[in-house]
């Protein structure tokens, strides 16, 4: 006779239980608000899972490490901030008009991420892990989406197709890093100048000779 158990009838759950997604909530804000007042040296997953009333072993199930939580964290907060794709309006002008527009207000909540976005970075410094995880993921995410448009440029003939624009996300990251660093926020006004007085006019310049 065979067997009643099945591979059907036995699904993988991972840990053993459904993940409750307002436990991983408390705890991404855990991490977040702990990395605003801490810092990421001092912040513990002790300290995250105490601030989240969770047990440790809630967040191990779901990060293998700080470095990967604090990450999941501002992704998180990020996701909620900012578009994770821009539409494409037939343009490229119109492409990063859609982008400008989307940036968020600048409130006090977000000034608090500032912060929190300068101390991992000066922590991925000292921490590999750290620096790797912000690489693969948080700083992953704005660079295909800007590569994404540039993409769509070039396919349309705006941008010529031996343009190398390999470097031209990181130009973006990188001045709205250093206004960070500076404690001044890349507020709206400033992406429209970044992209449409920097960023358009480079990447469509004819090539000279």
């Amino acid at each position: 006779m065979a067997s009643a158990r099945s591979p059907q009838r036995q699904p993988v759950r991972g840990a053993g239980r459904p993940r409750d997604p307002a436990t991983e909530d408390a705890i991404l804000r855990a991490a977040l608000d702990g990395l605003a007042e801490l810092g990421y040296d001092r912040l513990s997953m002790d300290e995250i899972a105490a601030r989240a009333h969770a047990g440790k072993g809630a967040l191990y199930r779901r990060w293998p490490s700080k470095a990967a939580l604090v990450v999941a964290a501002v992704m998180a907060w990020r996701e909620q901030a900012a578009p994770v794709t821009v539409p494409d309006t037939g343009s490229l002008e119109g492409d990063i008009a859609a982008m400008i527009a989307a940036v968020p207000e600048f409130d006090e909540a977000a000034s608090q991420q500032m912060a929190v976005i300068v101390g991992l970075a000066s922590a991925a410094t000292r921490d590999p892990e750290l620096r790797a995880a912000l690489a693969d993921n948080l700083l992953a995410r704005p660079r295909q989406l800007f590569r994404a448009v540039l993409d769509r440029a070039v396919a349309r003939g705006e941008i010529a197709a031996d343009r190398e624009l390999d470097l031209v996300p990181d130009i973006v990251i990188g001045l709205n890093m250093l206004r960070i660093l500076l404690g001044e926020a890349p507020d709206r006004e400033y992406v429209s100048r970044v992209l449409t007085t920097v960023i358009h006019p480079l990447v469509t310049a004819q090539r000279s000779g």
